[in-house]
């Protein structure tokens, strides 16, 4: 899968983020769409998955949450804090990256949405509660339980699959029930045949890792994934092509 364009994202704390850039083809100005990787990275995978927002008209922006610093010092604090739910900085990271994919030619900065897997699927959903995001896909994610974290959410699509036994059908019902309290807008839906990381078609030793067998069930779903891509669209097409 070829890279896109590549551009650096300025970040809060005067340092900075690489991400990659997927242009929706036509004049615009265009929606966005910033894509949040699973743990495996901005990976080939990922630039498949931003293309494909872009082939739909949507100018997509996908960074890589471990370059803010070094490799391997970011790597183990962004997985640290995804499990703690401390994810001020990354949400930070987020919205810097939203500013930036704003800032370009040829796109709409009002009609942005942030679309997230696996860990980027949280990070989605906690960013999606400041202001900037028309709406968010929040893809096998996990919940706060807290309530409180998600006041001023977005409009949220989310699917999960109910073989996972760690992000699934638990994590669905609890987003269900905070998104009825918030009376937030919402399509969620959870996928009986699926597993995690149901959209994922990866390769390589990522691939390999991700067939083990876990509680997590992690494997792609073309029928789950196929559903999920028509939701999202047509959730997007709602809330922020307009």
């Amino acid at each position: 899968m070829l890279a896109g364009e590549r551009i650096e994202v300025p970040t809060d704390d005067g340092g900075k983020l690489h991400a990659e850039l997927f242009a929706a083809a036509g004049e615009g100005p265009h929606p966005g769409v910033v894509v949040l990787h699973e743990s495996f990275g901005l990976n080939a995978d990922i630039r498949r998955i931003a293309r494909r927002f872009a082939d739909a008209g949507y100018t997509a922006l996908a960074p890589d949450l471990y370059s803010h610093g070094r490799r391997i010092v970011c790597l183990s604090r962004v997985l640290v804090d995804m499990v703690a739910g401390r994810v001020a900085r990354e949400v930070g990271d987020v919205h810097a990256v939203r500013r930036a994919l704003a800032a370009q030619d040829g796109v709409d900065g009002e009609r942005i949405a942030v679309a997230g897997f696996c860990q980027g699927g949280g990070f989605a959903l906690v960013a999606g509660a400041q202001p900037g995001f028309a709406a968010a896909a929040v893809n096998y994610g996990m919940v706060p339980e807290d309530r409180a974290e998600l006041d001023g959410l977005c409009p949220v699509v989310a699917s999960y699959g109910r073989k996972d036994k760690i992000a699934g059908s638990n994590m669905a019902a609890r987003l269900e029930g905070h998104l009825a309290g918030l009376g937030v807008p919402n399509d969620v839906k959870t996928y009986e045949q699926a597993g995690h990381s149901f959209f994922s078609q990866v390769d390589g030793w990522q691939g390999w890792l991700a067939r083990m067998p876990s509680p997590m069930a992690v494997g792609y779903d073309e029928a789950a994934a196929e559903d999920g891509w028509k939701r999202m669209l047509g959730f997007f097409a709602e809330h922020v092509r307009g």
